[in-house]
């Protein structure tokens, strides 16, 4: 997995040509109890840095930035009946999309944090 300052997460497949995008630990105990998700509709298409939709929760609402390029291929619609899986799985059920991804994705994915250096990050 590979993670950006804006507290997303991106997990690439193994054949390379799609995304899991989501939000991490530290985004969903910061925004606390999510009571609802904005999914990004399929064949969407994005750029780094674009909102691919919103989590609100009881405190707050936070856009979510998709961290590559590429194109939205699938929404987890599992959020909509139960927005709670995010707090209790971010990283793993609690994922918010699947992006196709273009070759400037690739680039992009470099420039991305890995797990130490993301812990790093949020200690500062």
């Amino acid at each position: 997995k590979k993670y950006s300052n804006d507290h997303e997460w991106i997990e690439v497949s193994q054949d390379g040509k799609t995304g899991t995008v989501g939000i991490t630990h530290y985004a969903a105990k910061s925004l606390g109890d999510v009571v609802y998700v904005e999914l990004p509709s399929p064949d969407m298409d994005v750029n780094v840095g674009d909102s691919i939709g919103a989590v609100e929760s009881v405190k707050s609402a936070s856009d979510i930035m998709t961290p590559v390029s590429g194109v939205v291929v699938e929404a987890n619609n599992a959020l909509e009946e139960s927005p709670a899986t995010i707090n209790k799985s971010p990283e793993d059920e609690g994922w918010i999309a699947k992006i196709q991804l273009t070759e400037k994705a690739e680039e992009e994915i470099k420039d991305l944090l890995n797990a130490e250096e993301y812990l790093k990050f949020i200690e500062e």
